[in-house]
């Protein structure tokens, strides 16, 4: 009798000591977390689609809105963070300039409102872009997809792009989409990432040899754009999902 009561404790025990992790991503209804697609990125890169889908100041809730996109046109790229929207631009082959405005139209776009976010526990040894790919596809399989996330963390190094059409060009494929387009990098620097997770939404939403499309702007709104490349410093990441 005795064993078998130490057996029951520990039973309880155990159960008591379930993460908060798992509490808070169970299965289950994502309701307003859910992502809003608007236009795809195909139409864009293969039919030359690049005039507007969605005008930003359109969208009636902006309380807690996350979102990302290029700007029409493919002049520009667009984050929102928590209801504050900003767009990038390339003003020389070295330079962008970020400003603040709802004031933007896109060719396609997501977005959600997330009321709430909870953290998730992420390993230091997540560091790259492939890493946080994998390690979100493997721990988020319960999880409601497609999902939003947002990731705060100081960078060793990071490689955003802004696309930078010259006016009339005409697209017909993702090389020719991709023209004037400028790389930046960042260097040890305090970032914050606005990303977008599905496995079902490539080449609408995602490009077509990745789950993830993420924008990334700097904790001083100097630099924004969509991210290429990432090394984040060693024990800086904060993971983030919409609480259920």
């Amino acid at each position: 009798m005795k064993l078998f009561n130490s057996c029951l404790f520990m039973c309880i025990i155990l159960a008591g000591c379930q993460t908060s992790t798992e509490n808070t991503y169970k299965k289950g209804e994502p309701a307003n977390n859910t992502p809003k697609i608007i236009g795809a990125m195909k139409n864009v890169m293969r039919k030359g689609e690049l005039f507007a889908t969605i005008n930003i100041d359109t969208i009636s809730n902006k309380k807690h809105l996350y979102g990302m996109g290029p700007v029409e046109y493919l002049t520009g790229e667009i984050i929102i963070v928590d209801g504050r929207c900003y767009k990038s631009v390339v003003t020389s082959d070295t330079t962008m300039q970020v400003t603040e405005t709802m004031d933007i139209k896109a060719p396609f776009f997501g977005y959600a409102n997330i009321d709430e976010w909870a953290e998730y526990p992420i390993p230091d040894t997540i560091r790259t872009l492939l890493q946080l790919e994998a390690f979100l596809n493997e721990t988020t399989k319960q999880y409601p997809r497609p999902f939003f996330f947002k990731l705060t963390a100081t960078v060793d190094s990071a490689d955003v792009h802004i696309v930078n059409l010259p006016k009339g060009t005409k697209v017909s494929s993702p090389e020719e989409a991709h023209r004037g387009q400028r790389n930046f990098g960042i260097k040890n620097k305090n970032v914050e990432l606005a990303g977008f997770f599905s496995t079902e939404h490539k080449t609408i939403f995602t490009h077509h040899d990745t789950y993830m499309h993420i924008h990334l702007i700097t904790d001083d709104r100097k630099q924004m754009g969509h991210l290429e490349e990432l090394n984040i410093k060693k024990g800086t990441a904060k993971l983030y999902l919409p609480r259920l």
